[in-house]
């Protein structure tokens, strides 16, 4: 057994055997992070499996976005790449082409052939070296074809343009192009023949940065034939992760846009139409999972995802009526996504009912716990999101194990504060990280080592709600507004004088 395995074997599995939550491990599957949530979890890993729609409910901070994300690293990579292509006949129509990973990759090494190869500009020939201005070719020194002039000889790298004995501008002509030459330090191109395996072949060398890029025959073909093709734009590439958050998105971060052209799309001096598409988030998401956190307040745009969802196709468009691009529309653009939308219990109602039927016929709703027993397996899930949340931090030490203890009796208080639970635990896991964070913060001030329960007691004092600051103050919390009013009436405040009289009196803008 390897020293991994014995570490891994000996991580403890009950509170009493932790020293500190560095001994906990951590596990791969992001699914068996999430803490006290297990129906959601059980419901999340069929809908990855199954490809299935997912509507989580409940309060803020209970893992909602938590087992998004983690539902969708249980699906596989994205196999298909979105392109749009160029519509000769018609441009403000581009075609959608969608290629699988096999043509992709194959497309890849075609152009790998037609990039040709990078040697040194001394392996070049002379005069080709020359004519790209790697070489002076007065004093044969090296150098970037950048530099105008030769470092050494400090003449121009270009050779010298002889006057014709008839021109009577010859000099000036001659110094003219002497100088023009310099500066841009010779051609980008040249073609030019080479033997090769006793065959004749032209042979192109390129500028290249500080090295040459040499095309052969076959890279010359392969260059030819790629630029035979209708120009093309990847609006969705292949490499993308399989999540996409679009909370909050507006119209056009969601369904997608064509950007405006102050040319109108003019061939010579504007941009193409299809140069032009933007994908929305629906469309970024194809083969993986679009997440909506507070999906009410997307408002009417939750028909639009509906339709998505429904057709697996949607359509990018200019969405601007004063924009070049209204004109332009890519029909038939693929969205074959998992849709998973979460909202708090009293926004359920503003949740369009057909995509709440749409959900249900073509996946789960789950309401998630806001609690959990209070039992020893459970304790150490408390201690297992704590090890998680120093983890993700990076910027806290780790927790002893008296200090994890704290942590699960705040966990029993807020239990029976917020959810009037006896014998239970939080999962409103979100304020609970907060307090970690706050003790952390307290550990990193006095340079100590560990999270002790003094930082926890002190972090209980410092990371309170201010409502919690203004009972304390005042007394109640209304007595904080009306005290705080006062003195706002009496500074002669414009904006309370609004909120607090007669809207129509217009002294409050004065």
């Amino acid at each position: 057994m390897t020293t991994e395995e014995d570490s891994t074997s000996k991580a403890p599995e009950h509170l009493e055997d932790l020293e500190t939550t560095e001994d906990i491990k951590i596990s791969h599957d992001p699914l068996e992070r999430v803490v006290g949530q297990e129906e959601a979890v059980r419901l999340a890993r069929l809908a990855a499996s199954q490809k299935r729609h997912f509507l989580l409910v409940g309060p803020p901070g209970t893992g909602k976005s938590m087992i998004a994300q983690a539902l969708s690293l249980h699906l596989e990579m994205p196999t298909e790449e979105i392109r749009v292509v160029h519509n000769p006949e018609n441009p403000e129509r581009p075609i959608v082409e969608v290629r699988n990973k096999a043509e992709v990759e194959k497309e890849l090494e075609t152009k790998g052939f037609a990039e040709g190869e990078f040697i040194d500009p001394k392996e070049a020939p002379v005069n080709v070296a020359e004519r790209l201005g790697y070489r002076c070719a007065n004093c044969g020194t090296y150098s970037s074809p950048r530099d105008g002039f030769c470092p050494k000889c400090s003449r121009t790298k270009a050779a010298q343009v002889k006057s014709t004995p008839n021109n009577p501008f010859g000099d000036l002509l001659g110094g003219l192009v002497e100088v023009t030459m310099g500066q841009l330090g010779g051609r980008d191109r040249v073609t030019t023949t080479r033997k090769r395996f006793g065959k004749e072949e032209v042979v192109v060398f390129e500028r290249a940065g500080e090295m040459i890029k040499v095309l052969d025959q076959p890279a010359l073909e392969k260059r030819r034939e790629l630029e035979r093709e209708s120009p093309k734009k990847v609006i969705v590439p292949i490499g993308r992760k399989p999540f996409v958050l679009a909370t909050g998105a507006s119209e056009v971060e969601l369904l997608g846009d064509v950007r405006h052209d102050p040319y109108g799309g003019h061939p010579q001096l504007g941009t193409q139409p299809y140069d032009r598409v933007v994908a929305g988030a629906v469309h970024s998401a194809h083969q993986g999972v679009l997440f909506v956190d507070e999906l009410p307040h997307l408002g009417h745009l939750q028909r639009f995802i509906l339709t998505a969802m429904q057709e697996k196709r949607f359509p990018i468009a200019g969405r601007n009526p004063q924009s070049a691009g209204a004109s332009v529309r890519v029909d038939s653009v693929p969205c074959d996504f998992i849709f998973v939308g979460a909202c708090n219990i009293q926004d359920l109602p503003h949740i369009l009912s057909p995509l709440r039927s749409r959900i249900n016929g073509g996946g789960y709703e789950v309401l998630v716990e806001t609690v959990m027993p209070d039992t020893e397996h459970n304790r150490f899930r408390i201690a297992q999101f704590v090890a998680q949340e120093i983890v993700m931090d990076t910027r806290i030490p780790h927790m002893t194990r008296a200090a994890v203890q704290e942590i699960i009796e705040e966990a029993k208080k807020r239990a029976k504060a917020i959810d009037n639970k006896d014998k239970s635990l939080t999962l409103r896991l979100r304020e609970l990280g907060g307090l970690v964070r706050a003790a952390g913060d307290v550990a990193v001030v006095e340079e100590a080592k560990l999270i002790e329960p003094r930082h926890i007691k002190d972090a209980l004092k410092r990371a309170r709600p201010v409502e919690e600051q203004i009972k304390e103050r005042y007394g109640s919390y209304m007595a904080g507004v009306s005290t705080d009013v006062s003195t706002s009436e009496k500074e002669s405040s414009p904006y309370h004088y609004w909120n607090y009289h007669v809207h129509d009196d217009k002294r409050g803008y004065s």
